[in-house]
């Protein structure tokens, strides 16, 4: 097979295994504030309106965050977030130029702004407790081994991009 068609195969397979991959968040997002809400709206809902306003736009904030990320892991990272079928290449571009693990908070978001819209105060606990795993998959799995796989380029990406809260503005890789 040439380079090209190489290339080609090596971004049909990042899609689906993005497209497989995708279920995590889905399931992290949206099934397990199903099970614990029913999608039930507490009435009246703690902060009125205006936090069923905020809420919406955390949902959708996360969710624009969380397709456009894992988009970039297929079309220029080659490959998924997911440790079996990790990237040829790291992703520093989009969301990635402000947060290092935009995906994560893209899910958080999400729960959050769920628990305002609907006035259910446990999506926050479900928010924070499902942070617990997360924090420590990125600290004692994740940076480990993106660095070993990256090396220097990882490591300046990591100096300059912060890993939860976002900077104010992109990161620009130098060279």
């Amino acid at each position: 097979m040439t380079a090209s068609g190489d290339a080609a195969r090596d971004k049909r397979l990042a899609k689906i295994g993005t497209a497989v991959f995708a279920a995590a968040p889905a399931t992290a997002a949206g099934l397990l504030p199903w099970v614990v809400t029913r999608w039930k709206v507490n009435q009246p809902v703690p902060g009125g309106l205006p936090a069923q306003c905020a809420g919406v736009l955390l949902i959708g904030a996360g969710a624009a965050v969380i397709t456009n990320s894992f988009a970039r892991f297929a079309l220029e990272g080659l490959g998924t977030p997911a440790p079996f079928a990790p990237p040829k290449n790291l992703v520093v571009s989009g969301f990635y130029q402000f947060v290092r693990n935009p995906i994560y908070v893209g899910i958080g978001a999400a729960i959050t702004g769920q628990g305002l819209l609907l006035g259910q105060p446990k999506l926050f606990g479900l928010a924070a407790l499902g942070a617990i795993p997360v924090v420590a998959f990125v600290r004692l799995y994740e940076e480990p081994t993106l660095a070993r796989r990256f090396g220097a380029e990882y490591e300046d990406y990591r100096a300059n991009v912060p890993r939860w809260l976002p900077r104010l503005t992109p990161w620009r890789q130098q060279g």
